[in-house]
């Protein structure tokens, strides 16, 4: 029955053909016939409309598998404060800041001021105690206004604090993490090198130990390090000779090598970038730069050590690919 009227209509456009001069003359007429043909009544029984669906009727694009629901009271009051920060401070700024490719360091302060930084630290240090899930929905909230601000969050929180945090030793966090935490210090993290990336397996950096003097010399380069030419410590990881060119990690003191050992450690910055311009990236130029043995971490030995913490940065970032705010 329902085909009835879809009939019709095409048979009166085959049969009925005006000899009108022009196309659109034809056209309109046989719109005409099609819409009065539809309208013809049908014999068949009238059916309800069906209802909207349940998906559809409740779907938010905001939230579209509702994980909002899972969450606890304090990862929600992270999230709002996360989000009107980077709406009211960072959002309006922006623009300037990316279109100029310039960093504003006090944004780091004020990320401290707000508990954001090393989110998941032990409170003891400085940190908040959270959960990973406070620490992905906080990059949310930051990355819906730049990734470039979200960078220079996650690599203080995830790959500076975390891994002193987890591989440190007790002199380590005690000295850096409270200022981390607060923003008073900067950190960068130096993997990536000119000939591999951030394939660790291939890493050129060299620590050479230096039985006398008790010290660790670090030798080579790293590129595209996101707070690198602003970082107070710098964690570098480099292939220690004395352990079988396992790859180690060792936290350098900028104010410390550069009254020691002026020159030995540059970090220009990168600049003419095509994104990520409201944050500030560079290189690492290590020549021979010396560092005592309590500047190792302890506990990170092997690609472990490095990929821990990417992990982690990386994780923070998927959550960033949500809607927010």
């Amino acid at each position: 029955c329902g085909l009835t009227p879809l009939r019709a209509a095409l048979d009166m456009m085959r049969l009925a053909r005006p000899r009108a001069s022009s196309s659109r003359a034809l056209v309109q007429f046989q719109a005409r016939s099609f819409s009065t043909a539809l309208q013809e009544p049908c014999d068949g029984p009238e059916l309800p409309r069906p209802r909207p669906s349940l998906a559809t009727a409740t779907f938010d694009w905001q939230d579209p598998l509702n994980l909002s629901s899972s969450l606890t009271d304090d990862e929600r009051a992270i999230f709002d404060v996360a989000c009107s920060f980077s709406q009211s401070e960072l959002k309006p700024n922006v623009v300037m800041a990316s279109r100029e490719g310039t960093f504003d360091r006090g944004i780091m302060r004020a990320f401290g001021n707000l508990g954001l930084l090393g989110l998941t630290v032990p409170p003891e240090y400085g940190g908040a105690g959270a959960g990973y899930v406070a620490y992905g929905l906080t990059a949310r909230a930051v990355e819906q206004v730049d990734s470039g601000y979200r960078s220079a969050m996650s690599v203080q929180s995830s790959l500076v604090m975390h891994p002193i945090s987890i591989f440190g030793s007790e002199e380590q966090k005690e000295q850096w993490l409270p200022q981390l935490a607060k923003g008073d210090k900067v950190g960068c993290f130096g993997l990536t090198e000119p000939n591999h990336g951030s394939d660790p397996s291939g890493m050129e950096t060299r620590a050479t130990w230096d039985a006398d003097a008790r010290e660790w010399v670090l030798t080579g380069g790293k590129t595209w390090i996101t707070n690198a030419p602003i970082a107070d410590v710098l964690l570098v990881w480099a292939r220690a000779d004395a352990d079988n060119g396992a790859v180690r990690g060792f936290l350098i003191d900028r104010a410390a090598v550069d009254a020691a050992q002026p020159g030995v450690l540059e970090t220009p910055e990168i600049t003419g970038k095509l994104s990520l311009r409201a944050s500030i990236t560079g290189s690492i130029h290590l020549d021979g730069v010396r560092v005592p043995e309590a500047a190792m971490l302890p506990l990170a030995r092997g690609l472990g050590g490095p990929c821990a913490p990417l992990l982690l940065a990386l994780a923070a970032s998927t959550a960033a690919a949500a809607p927010c705010c």
